[in-house]
């Protein structure tokens, strides 16, 4: 894209207070009974794909529940990890030729989502898997990631505009 392009201006996210009645507790609720009543397998993914996992067993409990199974998922084995760092270094050279604007605008779409859509399934995995209350999951897991997306966006900008104001006689540093 041939342009100057600013980036949306960042706001921090509104914390939003799950108050009996309101909206965001009942999408809450829902997402805790979806994820609290059906155990899951937990893959690891390497390279897009689903790996179960070659190792050993490991039941993910709630800590404040410790009966209650939320999931299985499986140490992973030398081999599996090592396909995980050679998969993360295969991408790397793609992600790193995506311009600026393209990079931004995942990390900002992420952050639309997980504002919307996405928010009640995170707190309640948090809450879930880490005892924690609905206002301590709204701050620490959604309002904080979707504010580390949008300002960290924000700040990468600034700092590819500020170039050196003067160059050495026919070079140009960019």
């Amino acid at each position: 894209m041939d342009a100057v392009t600013h980036v949306p201006a960042p706001a921090n996210e509104p914390v939003l207070d799950y108050a009996p009645g309101s909206p965001e507790r009942a999408a809450l609720e829902v997402a805790l009974v979806e994820l609290g009543s059906t155990q899951r397998d937990l893959p690891h993914t390497i390279d897009g794909k689903r790996v179960t996992g070659a190792g050993d067993p490991i039941e993910v409990r709630q800590p404040h529940a410790h009966a209650k199974v939320l999931g299985t998922m499986r140490n992973a084995t030398v081999e599996e990890g090592q396909a995980a760092v050679d998969a993360a270094k295969a991408a790397a050279p793609m992600w790193r030729e995506l311009s600026f604007d393209d990079r931004a605008a995942i990390l900002l779409k992420a952050a639309e989502l997980l504002s919307g859509p996405w928010r009640a399934r995170l707190n309640a995995a948090t809450m879930l898997g880490q005892s924690k209350t609905a206002y301590q999951a709204e701050i620490d897991a959604a309002c904080e990631l979707i504010d580390f997306w949008r300002i960290n966006v924000h700040f990468a900008r600034q700092i590819l505009e500020q170039q050196p104001p003067l160059n050495a006689k026919g070079i140009w540093n960019r």
